[in-house]
């Protein structure tokens, strides 16, 4: 099925287009060149529109507990398989700023786990979540639900930091 590999492959490109455009439109603003900067943003959520048109025909969106199914596989993969392998492999190089990069994603994936599985089970009861917000490191990506921590259990960044969601 050479289409579905298509999809699978531009859906991939589409997504990674779209987070290293957000990446290069904070930098763009950062030296001031905020034009440039909207320029990137723009296309990133082109690429936005793109990658979620694939993902739709790949017939990836399902319904909510599927799609919670799906994402708490994923995080668990992520963080039992996937970034312990990397940062084994960042010690043996040697490469302490990918060692820490991966180990801060880790330990935030097991943060999205256990969040995604807390609303799998509140789904399963034909309710939505009890949660009124969600709080996100802008370090290391951990979660929190209702209110900031104040300082962030895994980075220690200020609570005060985190962006409100």
């Amino acid at each position: 099925m050479k289409t579905k590999d298509n999809l699978q492959s531009a859906f991939a490109g589409e997504s990674q287009a779209n987070r290293k455009y957000l990446a290069f439109a904070d930098k763009a603003a950062k030296e001031g060149f905020n034009k440039v900067s909207r320029l990137f943003k723009v296309v990133a959520e082109a690429e936005t529109i793109h990658a979620h048109k694939h993902l739709q025909i790949m017939g990836g969106v399902k319904s909510t507990l599927e799609n919670l199914n799906s994402a708490v596989e994923g995080e668990n993969y992520e963080y039992t398989e996937m970034y312990p392998q990397f940062i084994a492999e960042a010690e043996q190089e040697g490469n302490n700023a990918a060692r820490a990069s991966f180990h801060l994603a880790n330990e935030a994936e097991k943060a999205h786990g256990a969040l995604f599985k807390k609303a799998h089970q509140a789904i399963e009861g034909n309710q939505d979540l009890d949660t009124e917000s969600f709080h996100l490191c802008p370090v290391c990506g951990y979660v929190a639900e209702n209110h900031a921590p104040d300082k962030c259990p895994i980075c220690g960044a200020p609570g005060s930091n985190f962006k409100e969601y």
